[in-house]
C-alpha cells in the first residue's frame, strides 16, 4: 500500500505504523509500510504559516456621498398653470374664473392675438337641424362666461359644416347654427355678435384619408360654431 505525505504547504498526516523504505515519486516523499492503515491512530501535525496583521491604512478614509450618475436628461415639469390669454383686458375679479373656462373650452391664440373656441355642432344640435340640444346649455354656459371676461373686445360667430352636401345647403345651415348660437350667448351680455356662415370652405381637418375614402372623424371636428374673441385693437381700427 502506498501513501502520499501532504506537501510542507499543507497539513501533514503521520501514521503510526510500521516504517518501510522511503523513497521519492514525481516530488511526493512516498513511504511503503507493511500492514494496514484502517486501525492506525492518525494525527495533524500542524505547520507553521504566516501571522495575519491587519494594519491601519495611512490616511484617514473620507466615504462621500454622491449622486448615482444617470442617462437620462432633465425633464421638464409640466406648467401649473394655464396662461391667461391677453389677462390685461380681463378683470382683476375675473382672473380664476377665465383661466378654468379657457382651459375647459380648448381655446387657442391666434398670430394676431384673437381668442377662438371651437364648440363642436354635435354638441349643440343633432344632424341636419339648427335648434339647440338641451344638453348644449353646458357648453354655452361656459362660453358665456369667458365673453363676460372680456367685455371691450369685439366677437364674431362663425358656423362651419362638414364636406357633405352643397356648398348652398352647408352655407345656409352653418349661417343658421350660427346666428342661433350668438342669440343664446347674447342673453345678459349687453351687446350683439355678428355670425356668418362658412360652410365646408375653412375646414380645420381632412373631410377624407389620404387614399380618397370618407373620414368620419375629420368630418365631426369640422362641423363647428367657432366663437373668435377680437383683440381691443381690432374693435379700435373699425371705429376709425
Amino acid at each position: 500500500m502506498i501513501h502520499r505525505a501532504v506537501r510542507p504547504c499543507g497539513l501533514l498526516l503521520a501514521a503510526l505504523a510500521v516504517a518501510g523504505p522511503v523513497f521519492a515519486v514525481d516530488g511526493y516523499t512516498v513511504r511503503r509500510v507493511q500492514g494496514s492503515l484502517k486501525d492506525a491512530d492518525t494525527r495533524f501535525a500542524r505547520v507553521a504559516a504566516p501571522d495575519t496583521v491587519l494594519r491601519s491604512a495611512a490616511a484617514d478614509t473620507t466615504l462621500q456621498s454622491r449622486p448615482a450618475a444617470s442617462s437620462f436628461g432633465t425633464v421638464q415639469a409640466p406648467p401649473t398653470t394655464f396662461r391667461i390669454f391677453r389677462e390685461a383686458e380681463v378683470p382683476k375679479d375675473r382672473l380664476q374664473v377665465t383661466r378654468e373656462v379657457l382651459v375647459a373650452l380648448q381655446a387657442r391664440e391666434t398670430p394676431q392675438q384673437a381668442i377662438v373656441v371651437d364648440l363642436p355642432a354635435d354638441v349643440l344640435f343633432d344632424f341636419d337641424k339648427a335648434t339647440l340640444r338641451p344638453d348644449a346649455a353646458d357648453a354655452l354656459a361656459k362660453a358665456a362666461e369667458l365673453l363676460r371676461s372680456y367685455p371691450g373686445a369685439p366677437v364674431r360667430i362663425n358656423g362651419h359644416t362638414d364636406a357633405k352636401g352643397t356648398d348652398d345647403y352647408n352655407d345656409a345651415l352653418s349661417f343658421k347654427r350660427a346666428q342661433t348660437v350668438a342669440a343664446a350667448l347674447q342673453q345678459g351680455q349687453g351687446r350683439s355678435f355678428p355670425t356668418e356662415g362658412f360652410g365646408k370652405r375653412r375646414p380645420v381637418a381632412p373631410n377624407t384619408t389620404v387614399d380618397g375614402r370618407d373620414d368620419p372623424a375629420g368630418r365631426q371636428r369640422n362641423r363647428r360654431v367657432e366663437i373668435v374673441i377680437e383683440p381691443m385693437a381690432a374693435a379700435a381700427g373699425t371705429a376709425r
